[in-house]
């Protein structure tokens, strides 16, 4: 399973991103078997969690410092997952990683994750 983030850029603090997460390998004909998630890590600290949605997309849960400003989707018939992100802050400045998890529900905890994209930068000016 390859893992492949893209998106990210550099915009001034209120604006929006749009992050795309795509599937490709062995998990290309059983996508919709996986939970996926997203997760960042800013400028020396630990990786944390962001989003995780389940298997056919009908629940998600998101970290508190975005919820509100962050969704996670996804496209089953595309391989692909979404993080739109809205309302940007300069505390969001990190580099984002999709990663999936043979766990229908997803999760939280990046123990529980099996697969891991390359990450995306996302920076955030004041």
């Amino acid at each position: 399973v390859q893992l492949q983030a893209s998106g990210g850029g550099l915009v001034q603090a209120g604006g929006s991103l749009r992050l795309s997460c795509a599937a490709s390998g062995r998990t290309s004909s059983t996508f919709s078997r996986y939970g996926m998630g997203w997760f960042r890590q800013a400028p020396g600290k630990e990786r944390e969690f962001v989003a995780t949605i389940n298997g056919n997309g009908d629940s998600s849960s998101h970290a508190d410092s975005v919820k509100g400003r962050f969704t996670i989707s996804r496209d089953n018939a595309k391989n692909t997952v979404i993080l739109q992100m809205n309302n940007l802050k300069p505390d969001d400045t990190a580099v984002y990683y999709c990663a999936a998890t043979t766990y229908y529900g997803g999760g939280y905890y990046q123990r529980n994750y099996h697969y891991w994209g390359q990450g995306t930068l996302v920076t955030v000016s004041s």
